[in-house]
Order: C-alpha cells, then structure tokens, then sequence
C-alpha cells in the first residue's frame, strides 16, 4: 500500500469532475421539488441527456452542440412528465418511476449504434499563468466550462430563490398552492417551468458524463447516478449551497475509493465501492439534525396535486 503515490491536487480536481453532473442533476431537482413537484424520474432524463449529447457531439464533433441538444431532449422528457402530473393530475411517484424506465429503455435503443466509439470531449479553459500555480492551479484553474458553469448555476439559483420576487412566487406554489392561486399565480405554468428547467440541468448533467468524464457512450453509464441526486436534494434541506456540499461529498468519496484501490489499499473492493453512499447519506444526515431543524422541513405542497378552481 503506497498512501504517498496520491496527489491532493488531482485528487480534489478530480472530485470536481465526478461531483459536476450529480450537481447539476441535484440542482435542477432542488427547484423542481421547491415548486412541490416529486420527479423522480431524474436517473431517466440524465441518461437520456448522455445518449442524445453524445450522438450530437459524436455527429457534428462540436461537443457544445451536444451539451444543448442534451438539456433540449431532457428537458420535453420532464415537460411530458409534467403534462401528465400537473395537466392530467396522474400520480407523481409512478409518472417519475415510469419516465425512468422509459429513459433507460429509450437511451438503450438509441445509443445502440453508438457503443464503443468515442467523442470529441470539452478542452479546459486556459488560464495561463494561473494554471501553473502549486495546488491552486489544477484544482481551481484545470478545469473544463461545464465545473465553472454548475458553481456559477448554484450561486444563481441560491440568489433567485432567496432573494427575488421570482423565488419568492417559486416558493410559495411549493409551500401552498392553493393560496398562491388564490393570489393569481399560475401555480401550473410556475411548475411547468420549474419542470423544465430540472430536466435541462439533469440532461446537462448526463451529458457530461458521456462528453467529458468518459467520453463514450455506454449503456447505463449514469448507475444511480440520478438516485443520488434525489437523495442528496433531500438530505440537503433543499438549499442549493447544501446540494452543492453533498455533490462534492459523495464525488470526494467516489475519487478517494479509486485512488485507494490503486494504491493497494487490502479493504475489499467492495467496501470500498459502497462507502461513497453510506458515508454520503450519513454526513448529510448529521449536517441536517441541529437546531432549526423544522425550518428546512421539505414544501409543504411537495407531490401533492393541485386542482384548479375558477
């Protein structure tokens, strides 16, 4: 066992990496469940997001375009999730479980002629000098635009959210739905939006799976992935700086077992394989137990459906 042969730098610049696309996908479900809507068909829109963003990508060799094309296909498979539960008000728990059968049987079909090959994947952002720097240069520096962007996503919705009138009205759907539209708010069309906005993030985050952290498509490459980022958006009290935490966890966790395992760590793989989760699940559990504890209760309207009346 060779402890010395990990270097902290790549090993925190490789957590980003692993931490991006479950970030994105957790992110985008935080505001869907904070507008009262319980998709759980995350694991389905992010391997539907991977396959189309690898075809693009693989096809035009941009892999920009395949980065759009992902959150595009996602986010009309959440809005056909949404048209069923907010429109035809069919349960949110079995739509959710149904539109990630649907996601892992589609992307199966689709990416069938596509296993094997690789694609063109991001190129970091140069930097210059900085990148050089000891320890600061890989881990804040060596990165490619979508670690930038999922930081940059999580600042933002913790801005909307807590502080303009748009996060405002989003919350209020989420807590009461009944009295916002007693206010005049579309709660349906609020939650559409929200809806689509989830599906984009988890396309975006599939599709970097198979763009930028293996750049080839595999079928059932997100494994839980999707799982995970319901777990943690719960764990995490539905407040985005939390989401961002608990995805740089279970990504910490899950680039330390690698780098245990080739460092010849006598632990059985399979200890080492499961303990991301139950280390994960654990410290979100206890970083959620202080005080204050019911003011991060989960919205009150959460999966219940809500009946316009004129």
């Amino acid at each position: 066992m060779d402890l010395s042969a990990i270097d902290p730098a790549l090993l925190v610049a490789a957590l980003m990496v692993s931490a991006t696309p479950i970030l994105l996908a957790a992110l985008g479900e935080m505001v869907v469940e904070r507008a009262g809507v319980l998709n759980l068909g995350v694991e389905g829109m992010m391997i539907i997001g991977a396959v189309t963003g690898f075809i693009v990508g693989f096809n035009t060799e941009v892999p920009a375009l395949g980065f759009v094309a992902a959150a595009f296909a996602s986010a009309l498979l959440a809005l056909a999730f949404g048209l069923l539960t907010q429109v035809l008000l069919s349960n949110q728990v079995a739509t959710g479980l149904g539109l990630t059968l649907v996601g892992l049987g589609l992307s199966a079909l689709l990416g069938k002629p596509y296993e094997g090959m690789k694609a063109p994947t991001l190129s970091q952002i140069d930097f210059g000098p900085l990148s050089d720097l000891p320890f600061l240069g890989p881990v804040l520096f060596g990165h490619d635009p979508v670690v930038y962007l999922s930081l940059l996503l999580v600042l933002v919705v913790w801005y909307v959210i807590k502080h303009t009138r748009v996060g405002l009205i989003l919350r209020a759907v989420g807590e009461n739905h009944d009295a916002a539209h007693a206010l005049g708010y579309k709660v349906v069309r609020i939650r559409l939006a929200a809806i689509a906005f989830g599906g984009s993030l988890a396309g975006l985050g599939g599709a970097y799976l198979s763009l930028v952290r293996l750049p080839q498509w595999t079928e059932g490459m997100t494994a839980g992935a999707g799982w995970i980022a319901l777990a943690i958006v719960v764990f995490a009290s539905w407040r985005a700086g939390r989401v961002l935490i608990g995805a740089y966890l279970f990504g910490g966790l899950t680039v330390l077992q690698l780098n245990l395992q080739a460092a010849g760590v006598t632990i059985g793989v399979q200890y080492l394989s499961m303990a991301p989760y139950l280390i994960t699940i654990l410290v979100l559990v206890l970083i959620t137990s202080g005080k204050g504890r019911g003011s991060h209760a989960a919205p009150a309207s959460l999966g219940r459906a809500f009946q316009q009346s004129r």
